[in-house]
């Protein structure tokens, strides 16, 4: 692909950041590199906020020498498993298979089973940290001595870490269902190692080795220390995301892994490999801030005028001193002209306005819903079979007719009640906080599949913006829905121009083809690229 690319060690120099170093220094490598940094819960306006309010960082620099994207958007549901499966992939959920972390299958037999004649499909499928050995552990249960210092000794293989008992089964083998076999296309990280390419990557779970693809081989460098874990040392109860200090600690594990790879070495800096052609990491920190009423003594979340509050501003900056230190460590090592970051996030998050905030018991609804059914249907089991409610609605239900999604469907734009505010305080609500419910082959259609997929939820609530779907006041948003603050997230392209600005409406699927395009790989060599028509992002080239 022709582009006209702008060094990054030319863009940070000119930020400050650095010296600029002689010709010779410079020369351009063969081999080019794709880093993708993913941020969750981060905003495009958070980055036009950052940007404008600190022109001399490096994510402004990034800006003014590369290709930004100012109507990107996420899949729906906007939660991080679709969101970076869309990003490595190029597809939606209806072609990849993957609609949340945690889900139902109707053609897979329950967890654990061993004996599987004549046992009826059907099971939840939870790609969470509920799969870890030990998900206590930030080494997921390796067992590793001196944690968390020693983190980065954690394999880079991380389905060790997964105990299979915890796995669906498939009806086909009698084995356990790994989340890499879940997934239905391939993967950037699959194309690459075809390729000949080295391929690495650092994410919150161990359950993220769905990122190897269908071969399970995609990424050679897995680095997954679990983010729920027990923070050593800390309070009972208290993992890395209850306090964002704490978070920022836990992803400069992975920053610093990232680092290690610049260098040529594996995650742990420990054994020469050479610097991947793909690698990156996702970062948490902007996510817990967001989430957090209160974080180290100081507001969570926004301002009612839409500002990022304190603890939000520190995990931007937090952000922008690893996106300088990955910058600065490319230019020392000679690959700044070679590399290409792509900066984007999994999601966004919902509300960025307190004032909209209507914290609403999910739970209290299911109850009430299964108890209609029941009195309805004496005899019957409960109607919902599994439930994800973040700040959208999705059910599986038992029985799939259209009498029962239509049940379903009427009970909840029938119920109304009180939920709380942004201060505590009682806010009422009324069709369970939802504008719209797609029920049954409606649910199918909007996400694009056929009535009956063995996948697809049997309804899905579109939230009210502003609801979230919790049972106390530990968060003030979430994410998963399909409101422009879960969805539209920055998407950057650096050293592809000069501060180009491209207005036109963009989706994450596009960052893998992208990616390819950069490698120069076929676009069409990704399963989901090909189902989906799914095209590299527009106006590199120029």
């Amino acid at each position: 692909m022709s582009r006209t690319r702008t060094p990054l060690f030319a863009l940070l120099a000119a930020a400050g950041l650095f010296a600029t170093v002689s010709p010779a220094a410079t020369a351009q490598p063969e081999q080019r590199h794709v880093l993708l940094v993913s941020v969750d819960g981060m905003h495009q306006s958070d980055l036009a906020w950052y940007t404008a309010t600190h022109p001399h960082s490096a994510l402004a620099s990034l800006v003014a020498h590369g290709t930004q994207y100012t109507h990107a958007n996420t899949p729906v549901p906007s939660d991080s498993f679709p969101g970076l499966v869309a990003q490595v992939t190029g597809g939606n959920p209806a072609t990849t298979g993957v609609y949340y972390d945690a889900t139902y299958n109707r053609a897979l037999l329950p967890v654990g089973t061993t004996s599987c004649a004549g046992v009826k499909p059907g099971t939840g499928v939870d790609y969470t940290e509920d799969l870890d050995r030990n998900k206590d552990s930030v080494d997921a249960g390796q067992g590793l001595a001196g944690l968390p210092a020693s983190v980065l000794k954690m394999t880079g293989n991380p389905r060790t870490l997964i105990d299979p008992a915890k796995l669906p089964v498939d009806p086909r083998t009698c084995k356990p269902v790994y989340p890499h076999q879940y997934l239905q296309v391939n993967t950037v990280f699959e194309v690459a190692r075809q390729a000949g390419l080295r391929t690495a990557w650092s994410d919150k779970h161990p359950a993220y080795e769905l990122l190897n693809g269908p071969s399970g081989t995609g990424i050679q460098d897995l680095f997954t220390p679990e983010i729920n874990s027990q923070v050593p040392g800390g309070p009972s109860g208290g993992d890395w995301t209850t306090d964002n200090a704490a978070t920022q600690q836990y992803d400069s594990y992975k920053a610093r892994a990232v680092l290690n790879e610049i260098d040529g070495y594996d995650h742990s800096g420990t054994t020469k490999v050479g610097t991947p052609a793909v690698f990156g990491l996702n970062l948490q920190s902007v996510s817990t801030a967001q989430k957090l009423p209160v974080s180290g003594g100081q507001a969570g979340g926004y301002t009612a005028g839409g500002a990022p509050g304190p603890v939000v501003r520190s995990a931007l900056d937090f952000v922008d001193r690893q996106l300088g230190a990955f910058t600065a460590e490319l230019q020392h090592r000679h690959l700044d002209q070679s590399t290409t970051i792509v900066l984007s996030a999994k999601h966004g998050q919902s509300p960025i306005d307190p004032t909209k905030l209507t914290r609403i018991d999910d739970g209290a609804l299911l109850d009430g819903l299964n108890a209609a059914w029941r009195a309805a249907h004496p005899g019957a089991a409960d109607l919902v079979a599994q439930s994800t409610d973040d700040d959208a609605m999705l059910l599986w239900l038992t029985d799939r007719s259209v009498a029962a999604t239509t049940f379903a469907k009427n009970y909840l734009l029938a119920q109304s009640g009180t939920g709380n505010g942004a201060t505590g305080a009682p806010k009422p609500f009324v069709h369970s906080g939802l504008t719209t419910v797609h029920a049954g082959a409606d649910a199918a259609r909007y996400f694009g599949v056929r009535p009956g997929d063995a996948r697809v939820p049997d309804l899905v609530g579109l939230t009210v913006p502003g609801v979230v779907f919790t049972g106390g006041q530990s968060k003030i948003a979430e994410h998963g829905g399909a409101a422009a603050d879960d969805r539209s997230v920055p998407l950057v392209v650096g050293g592809t121009g000069r501060g180009r600005s491209v207005g036109g409406a963009v989706e994450t699927t596009q960052i893998a083809p992208t990616i390819l395009r950069l490698l120069h790989l076929d676009p069409r060599s990704l399963a989901a690229v090909r189902a989906e028509g799914t095209r590299a992002l527009p106006e590199l080239d120029r």
